[in-house]
């Protein structure tokens, strides 16, 4: 079970019953939950307590991040005000994600492909200053972003100029193909975020993995937070979780960092840190990526095919 300390919700990490079903692929499990989407759904539920999370940081009397928009797409008796003061580690993640982000994209030459794996209520696109040329590809449920983007529309919510938006319905046969049809190149730098998209067990997780190694090039973050109650080992034991990550990570080319809640708090201010609430649900990490993209392979091959073909012309001239 994940818990959302102050706000009384628990939300069955694994989303479905696990007796009789399959965990094959990231694709079914996620259309499966997709079909019977509706308000009570856990995972839209989920994404509601993110949204309200934000909500309440938001106008906090000192807040850690503002976010402008995320009103519109909560119901109207959502209170605004925080019952404590404490600081949830979600909105520490969310706060740490942002920097990381509009850092590595202003010091990254032609870092101009962002790919957010969320839940559907994120609303990155519109609140980050991102920069001139970015293109941001906004992978979650589709039932869930449609109606968000309308509430969003009619509250004035615009990407920045000069950046474009893209769409990438979560339950897709073919994420990777669809990312590539939108504009995505494996030939150029990116940056990925896993924050509030839905997944059911470690096997859906393990698909992202993969979908991130084959079109992420050699020297890309992928950074996010992870439920806690995926991982195959007791949580408390930061030793124990730290090495399942490394492995887990490096099986799909990543080497990772497990990024402690405290000392994100700690890094931003001292007033952050005394309204820490402690460990969270979830493990914030930061990954690079050590190998190339697809799409970088199928390049050098095309390359070295052309250049075999024009050694092998020379020889006949010369015969």
């Amino acid at each position: 079970m994940e818990v959302l300390a102050g706000l009384g919700w628990r939300v069955d990490c694994w989303g479905l019953s696990r007796g009789g079903r399959s965990s094959s692929t990231y694709l079914n499990n996620i259309r499966a939950g997709a079909a019977s989407f509706n308000e009570n759904d856990p995972f839209f539920q989920a994404a509601i307590q993110r949204a309200s999370l934000r909500l309440r940081e938001s106008h906090s009397p000192d807040p850690l991040l503002i976010d402008p928009y995320v009103g519109c797409l909560l119901p109207y008796n959502t209170p605004e005000d925080m019952e404590d003061q404490q600081l949830h580690p979600y909105c520490l993640a969310t706060k740490f994600i942002d920097d990381k982000l509009l850092q590595t994209m202003q010091s990254t030459d032609g870092l101009k492909q962002v790919v957010l794996l969320t839940d559907g209520l994120d609303t990155r696109p519109y609140r980050l200053n991102w920069p001139t040329s970015t293109l941001i590809f906004n992978v979650c449920p589709e039932k869930v972003f449609r109606g968000a983007l309308q509430k969003l529309q009619g509250a004035g919510a615009k990407v920045p100029r000069g950046c474009m938006s893209f769409h990438v319905p979560s339950d897709s046969f073919d994420i990777e193909n669809i990312l590539r049809s939108k504009g995505f190149s494996g030939t150029r730098p990116s940056i990925w975020v896993f924050q509030g998209l839905p997944i059911v067990n470690l096997e859906s997780f393990k698909d992202i993995l993969s979908i991130v190694s084959n079109l992420a090039m050699k020297g890309c973050l992928f950074l996010g937070e992870l439920p806690v109650c995926l991982a195959e080992i007791d949580a408390g034991d930061q030793s124990a979780t730290k090495k399942w990550l490394d492995v887990l990570f490096m099986s799909y080319g990543f080497r990772v960092k497990m990024i402690e809640y405290d000392e994100v708090a700690r890094n931003l201010r001292k007033d952050s840190a005394k309204r820490a609430s402690g460990v969270g649900a979830s493990i914030l990490f930061v990954a690079e990526h050590l190998c190339f993209s697809d799409d970088q392979m199928e390049t050098w091959r095309t390359e070295f095919q052309r250049i075999e073909e024009e050694g092998d012309e020379e020889g006949f001239e010369e015969l």
